[in-house]
Formats: C-alpha cells, structure tokens, sequence
C-alpha cells in the first residue's frame, strides 16, 4: 500500500496503477497458456511436434487444432495488451495536498495520446469535504473521495484491490484534519 509523505505543508499520496505483483502474474500465465495453445495447434496443421510434453499429432486439425490455434492467437492478443497496460502504468499517479499553493492535484497516467496525462488541480477553497464509501458483500468496495464544488466526487484511492478498512479510515481523517474540512460517510 501506497504511504503518504508530508513536508512543509504538503501532503503526497502516490497511488499504483497497472505495475502490480498480480498483474505480472495474470500477464505470465495468459503468456504461457497461449503459446502452448498455439504450439498445439500448429503441431496438428504441419504434423511437427512443437510440444515435447505433449502429443499434438494425434489432433485432427478441423476442427480441435484450428480451435487451439485461434485461442493461442486471442491469448497472445490479450497477453500483448497486459504488457502494454503494464508497461505504461495505467492508473498510476499521485494526489498532492499543497497547503502553500492552496491547491490540490490530482495526477494519473493514461492511455497515449491525448489524454497520456490525466492531471486536475482544484482550488482548496472548492473542496467541500471528504467522503468515504464503504460496501461489504461479494463485491466489496472502500473508497475515499474528494467532494469538489461544482465537481461532484473525485475518487482519490487505487483501482484494484479494497483497500483495507482500518487505512481507510486513517487516511480518511488525516485528509480531512490537513485540509480543515469534513469527514462524511464515517
């Protein structure tokens, strides 16, 4: 998890994106089981043995091989587009508290183009409270907003895992204490 640093007035939270321990994993798992699909397949079509571990010959190429083979291609597709989402960081960023420049920032990195820098300052002045939003259940969800006048609620925690409740809550009330305002959903 994320720790904030404050010096001199200055609250910063660096928040993770798409670089995750399990993000490695899915991609290194999607990587592996497409190129065995696609071995797989390939071996049925040219009657060569590319997996050594495995008897693919024995597949008629209509319709199992020409099956693997285009799971091994959709997998590879899937595997090529995680590496790129990791690669970029999507999601990844931080939210400052600035004191001193009475501004908070809010930055966080996209897709190229365009929108590659996903960066929003507001007044502290505008910012009205900090609101936290807690849903148990099969689908849980925990997260901290920032409620911005004229802007409604801009979600301030990481996508991906909840973060748990106890952090949650700290960080909640330190937020608000730094910045003088409310605290709702507690």
């Amino acid at each position: 998890m994320a720790t904030a640093s404050s010096v001199n007035n200055v609250l910063n939270y660096p928040i993770r994106g798409a670089r995750r321990f399990s993000n490695y994993c899915f991609a290194v798992v999607v990587a592996i089981g497409a190129i065995g699909f696609l071995l797989a397949g390939l071996s049925s079509y040219f009657h060569i043995n590319l997996l050594p571990f495995s008897e693919p010959l024995q597949l008629e190429f209509l319709p199992q091989g020409l099956a693997l083979t285009f799971y091994g291609i959709a997998g590879t597709l899937l595997d090529i587009y995680l590496w790129v989402i990791i690669t970029l960081d999507l999601g990844g960023g931080f939210n400052e508290f600035n004191l001193n420049s009475g501004k908070v920032k809010i930055f966080r990195w996209g897709y190229p183009g365009k929108n590659r820098h996903l960066d929003f300052e507001y007044p502290i002045a505008d910012v009205l409270a900090v609101k936290v939003e807690i849903k148990n259940g099969l689908n849980p969800k925990r997260a901290l907003y920032l409620r911005v006048k004229g802007k409604g609620n801009i979600p301030l925690t990481e996508v991906g895992q909840p973060m748990a409740l106890s952090k949650l809550e700290d960080r909640a009330a330190e937020l608000a204490k730094f910045l003088g305002i409310p605290l709702e959903g507690l």
